[in-house]
């Protein structure tokens, strides 16, 4: 799964889902979200078959989902055993199998936590695998990891990813995943993950765009004028792990991002009032602190992802359910040793004034979980135990 700091919404090419700009993310760590893939052929399958989450989806009617299927296929090189280099399934003979394909997800489906990025990354990544793909240039994987869901490309590599819009008119190839930095460069760099809301998103993130590529002019000046200079200036911060840098132009692009959806018309509102609560509280915790402590971004739905350095991560998160308190049961976060020492931590009365203050009143179970993860590392190849076909 990655997030999205400097964000792409709009597509140039709606055919081959290039974006109107280049943006930037951070992978993070699929020990704590993750989309699990497992993929099967055989020449006794009568029919490609795929189940998302349990239930069962038609691939024919799912345009980019069968998209990659064929991408991928038509990669296909010859299935080699790695200990004894036998050639199980020649190239020529994978037009004789059919595939299933089972994937879930373990954080919330399409709530604005890119789950489509790494549910499609997954999938390109496992086929790749079981086809012995090969690629025709360097980075062909992750363009056709885009065409089953723009941002899938990103999710292609671990740590910091930038995905390049096409620079040829006619020629999308180039619209690549690279990455920048492996997910060890920035292991100070944690994020917690507050859901306000786990439900579907009420417009999906491709009919908004085509809204506000079609209406909006903020858009188009953001995408001519702003994007680039900010991914220098996101990339520079990154590579020089200056979190103060970071988080300014990590708020200030969200921030950007949904003006450009109310630029829309008709306009278009992924954020709620606890999303807009919770982006009060952090800009009043750095502004307690002093500097820049913490920072948010939104992506399509209301559920926030705050980044800060691990030095501030127990206090923030005390502060945080004390001013979002979760319904009874539910533990401070997922991590368990950060929940237990957050539990421990003596909060200071002024930071807790401070804060509750300069926001709107909260109620339990505004935020209804939260997520503590890191930067991660690209696909995996896991252990048969975690397969989810009967096979």
């Amino acid at each position: 799964n990655n997030i999205a700091v400097i964000k792409y919404w709009g597509k140039e090419d709606a055919a081959a889902n290039t974006p109107i700009n280049s943006s930037v993310s951070v992978t993070l760590n699929q020990d704590d979200l993750r989309a699990i893939t497992t993929v099967a052929a055989s020449t006794d399958f009568e029919n490609d078959r795929m189940w998302l989450n349990g239930s069962e989806e038609d691939i024919n009617k799912n345009k980019r989902l069968s998209t990659v299927l064929r991408l991928v296929r038509s990669m296909a090189g010859d299935k080699v055993d790695p200990s004894t280099g036998k050639i199980l399934v020649k190239k020529e003979d994978w037009k004789n199998y059919k595939v299933h394909i089972s994937s879930r997800n373990t954080f919330p489906t399409a709530a604005g936590l890119a789950s489509s990025a790494a549910g499609y990354a997954c999938l390109t990544f496992a086929l790749s695998e079981l086809f012995s793909a090969e690629e025709s240039y360097a980075g062909e994987l992750t363009a056709v990891a885009r065409q089953g869901s723009g941002s899938a490309c990103r999710s292609m590599f671990g740590g910091f990813v930038r995905w390049n819009k096409a620079t040829l008119k006619d020629d999308p190839s180039d619209s690549i995943a690279v990455q920048i930095s492996d997910g060890n460069h920035w292991p100070e760099l944690k994020a917690l993950i507050l859901v306000t809301s786990p439900k579907k998103k009420t417009m999906s993130s491709t009919d908004g765009m085509k809204t506000s590529v079609e209406t909006s002019q903020l858009l188009k000046f953001r995408a001519e004028n702003v994007v680039e200079r900010r991914l220098v200036e996101m990339e520079e911060a990154y590579k020089e792990k200056n979190f103060q840098a970071f988080g300014k132009v990590c708020m200030q692009d969200s921030n950007q991002f949904h003006a450009t959806c109310m630029d829309s018309y008709p306009p278009i509102f992924y954020l709620n009032d606890i999303s807009r609560s919770i982006i009060q509280a952090v800009h009043a915790y750095n502004r307690f602190k002093g500097k820049v402590k913490a920072c948010y971004t939104f992506d399509a739905g209301p559920n926030a992802v705050i980044f800060s350095e691990e030095e501030d991560l127990v206090e923030l998160l005390r502060v945080l359910t004390e001013v979002f308190p979760l319904p009874e049961g539910v533990p401070l976060c997922t991590n368990q040793s950060l929940a237990e020492r957050a539990n421990r931590f003596e909060l200071d009365d002024t930071v807790r004034k401070a804060i509750f203050s300069a926001i709107c009143e909260t109620k339990v179970g505004d935020v209804q979980m939260i997520y503590a993860t890191s930067v991660g590392d690209g696909p995996r190849i896991l252990r048969n135990g975690e397969c989810l076909l009967d096979l």
